[in-house]
């Protein structure tokens, strides 16, 4: 330890200690890190509720059908319709989250689905629904990272 924290005052070479190993923490997890890891938690919230809603590949379920008529009925949009773009939609932007492609894009398409869920289908799950949009939020505004597809393709 250099003598400047030595002769400093408990407080202030606390603080020194704790800003030094922020910024450790801050090398060991960067950004390319979290969006890699906040890509595949997302994909997998919506992946494995996609699976649950088709038998096969993407062969819709009666049970799927009956749940967006009677349970979810959503404003404006027949509950076929309704079934099947949130179904593929729950497929496609998954894939392309884990991908890093188009990954502002999937991330807000998620997040406004998120929107309807929360405001039309469960409104009482906000807590969910807020950390789901946390973490979409970050997508949005950072992007995909350096282990991302559009960086590769210089996609913003």
């Amino acid at each position: 330890m250099n003598t400047t924290i030595m002769t400093a005052t408990p407080m202030v070479r606390m603080r020194t200690l704790w800003n030094r190993a922020a910024d450790q923490l801050n090398l060991l997890i960067s950004h390319n890190l979290l969006a890699l890891t906040v890509r595949i938690a997302v994909a997998a919230i919506f992946f494995f509720s996609a699976r649950t809603k088709v038998e096969g590949l993407l062969t819709i379920k009666d049970s799927t059908y009956y749940l967006f008529a009677e349970e979810y009925k959503l404003p404006l949009l027949p509950p076929e319709f309704a079934a099947h773009m949130a179904t593929y939609a729950e497929h496609l932007l998954p894939i392309l989250l884990v991908l890093g492609l188009f990954t502002r894009l999937s991330a807000l398409s998620l997040l406004c689905m998120t929107a309807v869920i929360q405001i039309f289908v469960y409104p009482d799950a906000w807590p969910t629904h807020l950390s789901w949009a946390a973490l979409m939020l970050y997508l949005i505004a950072r992007g995909g990272g350096a282990l991302a597809m559009d960086q590769r393709l210089e996609i913003k």
